[in-house]
């Protein structure tokens, strides 16, 4: 509740390009949960319109949208439009997104005395060519970059033209892990599962739970993955060593969440193995806490990743992680403790560390445990919340 006696809230935009349901997008509705909107106002502007989106998400959360159309070039001649919006509205601070959003806010930038933050969610090299070579080249106009992973620090250093580290700039790089609210992100017991079911039901399903919904056995362990499907994820290995695995353990349930441009390539790849009834594919999910607390084993075979948010938010609902060490992946999971990892290309290990955790129930139940507590510890939306709020803080000081 924003009390009507407080002072000028400090007006934040948040700038992206389009508002799909990946990691970046859905970073902004969770961290102005958690925001104090006492002291913070929050916009976000996006210009790329899809139907699977997350509008209603935002502006529970507080945010009010704004939509002005364009696509990746097209970008280029809304600045005077978009600088135009931004002097209407007031705004103290420019948070753009990803590298198309990063371009174009540090071109407004340079017309406007407005700070100017950008948050890196992947490594430079996995760019397109078009979109490297205009964040190599507009990079030092800005006033913080946020990494969400030493490896995307990393990368910023190796490939910005002007070493941000060593010039007397207004550039400053930091490291700020990605965040996740472990108050909304717990697994769900049997009995919440039956009544979260019963809500999101059309009211025909009246007390049967997820799992049975589903399909999925009683006793049947789950291993399952959320992820836009796209070529980063390699879901082809993910299905790959599901039917593998259950050449060993036949029981294994396997469950994705999402969907994108190659599902009808996964989903022909499930159906040629023969084992489609240990399959189950739900699409995109608004809430996705019910499918996590039916996994026992979060599955990745990523290529690339920045820091992801969904291996996070497993990890606080309990569900040990077997993954390949791409991106931040290695900085948060520690091999052993909360699941296990293998080289990027030595993606073959993790059939026997799925087995491993399918055949030793109390090493499951251990790692589970340990997953959650290290996101508490070390990946909390508090932390990382705290950590932007003092970056605003210090950006207005610094423009004033």
């Amino acid at each position: 509740m924003i009390s009507d006696s407080c002072p000028k809230r400090i007006k934040v935009l948040h700038l992206i390009k389009s508002l799909g349901r990946g990691g970046a997008e859905k970073l902004i509705p969770e961290t102005a949960l958690v925001h104090d909107q006492n002291k913070f106002e929050f916009h976000c502007l996006y210009f790329y319109h899809q139907d699977q989106n997350i509008l209603d998400e935002l502006q529970a959360a507080g945010i009010q949208t704004h939509l002005i159309p364009a696509k990746n070039l097209e970008l280029f001649f809304k600045i005077k439009k978009v600088k135009h919006f931004v002097l209407e509205q007031g705004f103290d601070i420019i948070h753009a997104h990803l590298p198309w959003a990063g371009i174009l806010a540090r071109f407004v930038g340079k017309e406007l005395a407005i700070p100017i933050v950008y948050t890196e969610h992947n490594t430079w090299e996995r760019y397109n060519k078009i979109s490297y070579l205009g964040n190599r080249f507009t990079f030092k106009h800005q006033d913080v970059a946020i990494a969400v992973s030493n490896e995307v620090a990393l990368s910023m250093r190796l490939n910005s033209i002007w070493d941000p580290y060593r010039r007397g700039g207004r550039l400053k790089v930091i490291v700020v892990q990605n965040g996740v609210n472990t108050e909304v992100f717990r697994r769900k017991s049997v009995e919440n599962e039956r009544i979260e079911i019963g809500r999101l039901g059309s009211g025909i399903l009246g007390g049967v739970s997820l799992r049975e919904r589903l399909g999925i056995p009683e006793n049947a362990c789950v291993i399952g993955k959320v992820a836009v499907f796209r070529s980063q994820k390699r879901l082809w290995l993910w299905v790959e060593l599901a039917t593998r695995i259950l050449k060993t353990c036949p029981e294994t349930h396997f469950l994705l969440v999402g969907d994108g441009e190659w599902r009808e390539r996964i989903l022909s790849q499930v159906k040629k193995s023969g084992l489609e009834k240990n399959f189950h594919w739900v699409g995109v999910q608004k809430n996705v806490v019910p499918y996590l607390s039916l996994m026992d084993i979060y599955l990745s075979t990523s290529e690339f990743e920045g820091l992801p948010i969904a291996m996070l938010e497993a990890m606080s609902c309990e569900v040990p992680v077997v993954a390949t060490r791409a991106g931040g992946i290695g900085e948060v999971i520690q091999h052993g403790k909360q699941g296990f990892l293998s080289e990027i290309e030595e993606w073959e290990e993790l059939e026997d560390y799925c087995i491993q955790l399918l055949q030793n129930p109390e090493l499951r139940k251990t790692m589970a445990q340990a997953a959650r507590d290290r996101v508490i510890e070390k990946f909390s939306m508090k932390r990382m919340v705290s950590e932007l709020e003092r970056i605003y803080m210090e950006v207005i000081k610094v423009g004033k």
